[in-house]
């Protein structure tokens, strides 16, 4: 059932199935969470997840901050969009690509690391973050707890970075609510393109991949009307690429970066 659901498509089917699967295709976005707390245990688990992720050259460029202090929350809330459901979430980690571990060890050790001023090394701290994120994600579902990624952390990441106490040579790369889903948030699995709009083999295809388009199209208009929402998936694409002013001040980002830091040269 949860791979028709993933694809929007009644005749969709795997030949696989296992329970990691099934977390897996079975993932939403919660933004209603009950009032039970995460625990400690929970959290400690959540991040031997995201530290069993894969990591660049073992670098482990990034860390995580687990924040459940009401008012420092609702802080954070208000410059990540003003979203509800980071000030409701019981635990909000705000996961931040970190070179300034690396400038720190080269620091004590007297040694010059260069090539962290390049793109390249900052391109590694957001994969290595996001790929950890991720595990942490599926570990949560796990433990029957729901999340949502928080893009918005970037709308102002100098603000944050002082709210955080950040040092030098990080970012906050983006944020994760973490609670226990409240049942009776109206949301469902919200479909994805078909595997023929992104499964390529051996050269990539652009006309055959986007003719799956429309018909995706078709059904990601239909799951949003169900839930109140309006357009279909190429509509919200454009709007959200139109220009720097759907953006959300994110735009700036490049010199926001240098003065963190991390000039990605």
């Amino acid at each position: 059932m949860s791979v028709a659901a993933r694809y929007g498509d009644p005749d969709a089917t795997l030949a696989v199935h296992n329970d990691v699967l099934n977390l897996q295709l079975a993932h939403r976005s919660v933004r209603r969470f009950g009032p039970r707390e995460v625990t400690d245990d929970e959290l400690t688990a959540l991040v031997a997840a995201a530290q069993s992720a894969p990591t660049s050259s073992n670098l482990q460029a990034w860390s995580v901050v687990a924040v459940r202090d009401p008012q420092r929350k609702a802080r954070l809330a208000t410059l990540a969009g003003d979203q509800e459901f980071v000030r409701q979430a019981p635990l909000l980690l705000v996961w931040i690509a970190d070179l300034g571990r690396a400038r720190r060890l080269a620091r004590r050790a007297d040694r010059e690391v260069a090539a962290a001023d390049y793109l390249e090394s900052t391109i590694i701290g957001f994969v290595d973050t996001a790929l950890a994120a991720q595990n942490a994600v599926l570990a949560a579902a796990s433990l029957g707890l729901g999340s949502v990624f928080v893009g918005a952390v970037r709308n102002n990441p100098e603000q944050v970075a002082a709210e955080l106490g950040l040092p030098p040579h990080t970012v906050a790369t983006f944020g994760l609510a973490v609670g226990s889903p409240d049942p009776t948030e109206h949301a469902g699995i919200k479909p994805r393109l078909p595997q023929g709009a992104v499964l390529h083999h051996e050269r990539y295809d652009a006309d055959a991949a986007d003719a799956h388009i429309s018909t995706y199209d078709g059904r990601l208009a239909s799951y949003n009307t169900r839930f109140g929402l309006r357009n279909n998936w190429s509509s919200r694409v454009l709007d959200r690429l139109r220009g720097p002013e759907s953006m959300a001040g994110r735009h700036r980002l490049r010199g926001t970066l240098e003065r963190l830091g991390l000039p990605s040269w």
